[in-house]
């Protein structure tokens, strides 16, 4: 079909004819070239949204699934520089752009205390003393009952409970 020559209510009645013949085509060329369906899906009704505009400018040189094919391609093309640029625009985000306000802080702190309040008390005096920097002592682990040896401070688990106060 001559697009050049034929009115746009001829071309666009021959793509709507063509459109269940060149949809699966379309898609088909599109699907395994992006990362999902969905994305497909879009581009197959970009790629048919830029064929009736083409219509009704008269730019359509020969109005063709081959053409609807060439139109999908640059609409992935367009698709991937999107995403490559939107990637780079990532990348170049500052690490700093995160501010540290405390919340995160704030809430593990509200469930250590949670938990600790569903312990009985004879296993909250045991975490007091096992995390106390001080590790403990003799006189306080034998009220207890406990076993001094099991109450050393850990390196690295140094657990401050002033700051859960």
């Amino acid at each position: 079909m001559r697009a050049m020559g034929q009115p746009a209510a001829d071309q666009g009645t021959a793509l709507l004819a063509m459109y269940d013949r060149a949809l699966p085509q379309v898609f088909g060329y599109l699907r395994p070239r992006v990362g999902s369906e969905t994305t497909a899906e879009d581009l197959t009704a970009e790629t048919f949204l830029a064929a009736v505009q083409a219509i009704e400018r008269r730019a359509v040189p020969d109005l063709t699934v081959a053409w609807l094919i060439g139109v999908a391609r640059h609409k992935l093309v367009d698709h991937w520089r999107r995403e490559a640029r939107e990637a780079r625009h990532l990348r170049s985000l500052p690490d700093e752009s995160v501010v540290e306000d405390g919340v995160d802080e704030r809430f593990e702190r509200a469930r250590a205390h949670e938990v600790l309040e569903e312990l009985g008390a004879h296993h909250r005096a045991a975490l007091t003393l096992r995390y106390h920097e001080s590790g403990g002592n003799a006189e306080c682990v034998d009220d207890q009952g406990l076993r001094f040896d099991l109450f050393r401070p850990r390196p690295g688990y140094e657990f401050r409970l002033a700051e859960l106060a």
